[in-house]
């Protein structure tokens, strides 16, 4: 496949029978969502509260899913630029949050690094792309400096290093899958089991629930859900990741099983990591754009950890973009 076509080649986008048959059980699970909460609330199988909840969150996803889906399916280009947006969108909410926004000049670089990172992913400029971080951080500590303001130094180089590691790093490696000739099953599989281990831990909850995970955290949460969502989770990546590395050093049982195993263990960190810093704030959500979801960032969350994690573990066995074209646009490859 050309550069060409893999950034705007969307004739290509079910090519991978992946990407078909996870397409495909999307768009039948939101087909089939609102009939069943309702069939379930007529037979008394939910109260009205939950029904309501469930409701909230399949509308949401109704608009989520293509969202996150279109774009990957459009072409490598329109991947990047709805990540980048979604990147500088909960960077916006954990600013405000934080107070962070307050800070201008720390917070304008961060956008800059932000923005950086997710160039040199569409450039494929890996040595770029690896650089930006440490380069980063030693711009934003110098320039509080410069500011000449001790007084919460600390604070404010830690919050933005903090930042823009998130959602500049960890979100970065989500556009530079797209350097990949077959990422659309790689990021389909990733975006659907990471969020997947959401809903597997909330009806695990549900089911089975009694065991705090969490207490003074997330609440809300359960070992049982923690552990239905690990179960179910590990299974579905590692049988999807089979199908999508086929014939690789990674199509071995055991990597496949890790591999899952970080997407699940990876989420439930990410989700527990943004509750944590919602209790140090003492607020509920980042947002309230998404119905029944809070903002971007409630949603993004569980991508944060897994999406650096699995990007290097699958690029430790099989390597990710190695075969395209790089510094595509800065014209160096």
């Amino acid at each position: 496949m050309s550069t060409h076509d893999r950034l705007f080649g969307y004739q290509h986008a079910f090519d991978h029978p992946i990407t078909v048959i996870i397409v495909s059980a999307v768009a039948l699970a939101l087909a089939l969502s609102l009939p069943t909460i309702l069939l379930l609330s007529k037979l008394g199988k939910i109260d009205d509260k939950l029904r309501k909840e469930l409701v909230a969150r399949c509308v949401s996803w109704m608009i989520m899913a293509p969202v996150m889906l279109v774009p990957i399916l459009l072409g490598a280009a329109w991947t990047i630029v709805v990540i980048t947006f979604a990147s500088l969108l909960c960077y916006r909410e954990f600013a405000r949050a934080t107070g962070l926004f307050r800070h201008r000049l720390a917070s304008f670089i961060v956008v800059l690094g932000i923005l950086g990172i997710h160039f040199a992913a569409l450039d494929h400029w890996y040595g770029f792309f690896v650089a930006l971080p440490s380069l980063t951080i030693a711009i934003l500590a110098a320039s509080q400096i410069i500011q000449d303001q001790p007084k919460g130094y600390i604070q404010r180089v830690a919050l933005a290093v903090v930042g823009f590691l998130l959602f500049g790093v960890c979100m970065g490696h989500l556009s530079f899958y797209a350097n990949d000739v077959n990422y659309r099953p790689m990021l389909i599989m990733i975006l659907a089991g990471a969020q997947l281990n959401d809903v597997f831990a909330f009806c695990s909850g549900k089911l089975f629930g009694r065991r705090k995970l969490a207490p003074n955290t997330s609440p809300n949460k359960t070992i049982e859900g923690f552990i239905g969502a690990f179960i179910l989770t590990t299974t579905l990546v590692a049988i999807m990741a089979h199908y999508v590395y086929m014939d690789t050093p990674l199509d071995q049982p055991v990597r496949l099983i890790c591999l899952g195993m970080i997407v699940s263990v990876g989420g439930a960190m990410g989700d527990l990591m943004l509750s944590s810093i919602k209790r140090d704030l003492g607020i509920k959500d980042m947002g309230s754009f998404i119905p029944g979801h809070g903002g971007a960032l409630d949603r993004c969350n569980s991508l944060l950890l897994v999406v650096p994690a699995t990007f290097h573990y699958i690029g430790f066995y099989v390597g990710i973009g190695l075969d395209g074209a790089t510094r595509i646009i800065t014209g160096e490859g």
